[in-house]
């Protein structure tokens, strides 16, 4: 919980901050802008070892945005996002397809650091913060889609908390959309208790999608 209340602190001061940018700036910057995003998660778990037999899982994210100029092609651009994280392995058996993906949902508080090339495209850069919400098992036959087992939310068996680093870019078409990308390499081990000797298992994540400024 403090950690939730740490990172709604940052947004909010994140905005707090926006509102002096926007006081204090001359006429030629830019004004804050608020949007909303989408798009489709790319995720995977890894270890130093690495996973015998795990794949990546496909998912959704969804949230809102800010971006807050702060000088010359330079902006800070917190978010608050669902984010749906977890890995996935197919196996195929007497002809029939069969899949066990794991489910990690968080909330994620990305707070990217942008740079804008030209004035359509951007890079980016920073930290995220992930408190999970939902952790949840499933078995399916995907030949026949048929879910032939799901198990209950073990969330509190986890790491609810995760850090990491992301790295993207984007381009904006008109002046209100625009695409995204981003890949984020996660640096908490998700496991709650590490027996010693053992490797950390982490959340990594490729995220593209649409964006809209309003």
């Amino acid at each position: 919980m403090k950690k939730l209340i740490l990172g709604i602190a940052l947004t909010a001061g994140s905005l707090a901050f926006a509102q002096t940018t926007t006081t204090t700036s001359t006429s030629s910057a830019s004004p804050v802008a608020f949007g909303v995003k989408a798009g489709m998660n790319v995720s995977s778990l890894t270890n130093e070892s690495g996973l015998d037999d795990q794949g990546s899982k496909i998912g959704f994210n969804a949230g809102v945005f800010a971006n807050i100029p702060v000088a010359t092609s330079f902006s800070i651009q917190p978010e608050v996002l669902y984010s749906q994280y977890g890995d996935k392995y197919d196996q195929t058996i007497a002809g029939t397809r069969y899949s066990s993906a794991r489910h990690l949902d968080y909330i994620t508080v990305p707070v990217m650091f942008q740079y804008n090339i030209i004035p359509n495209l951007y890079l980016e850069a920073g930290p995220e913060f992930g408190f999970m919400v939902n952790a949840k098992n499933k078995l399916k036959n995907e030949t026949d889609n048929d879910v032939l087992d799901e198990s209950g939310d073990y969330k509190d068996s986890l790491n609810k908390f995760n850090f990491g680093i992301g790295l993207g870019a984007g381009y904006y078409f008109t002046d209100n959309i625009g695409i995204t990308a981003r890949y984020v390499a996660g640096l908490t081990d998700i496991a709650k208790d590490r027996p010693s000797n053992s490797d950390a298992i982490r959340n990594n994540l490729f995220q593209v999608g649409l964006a809209f400024k309003f």
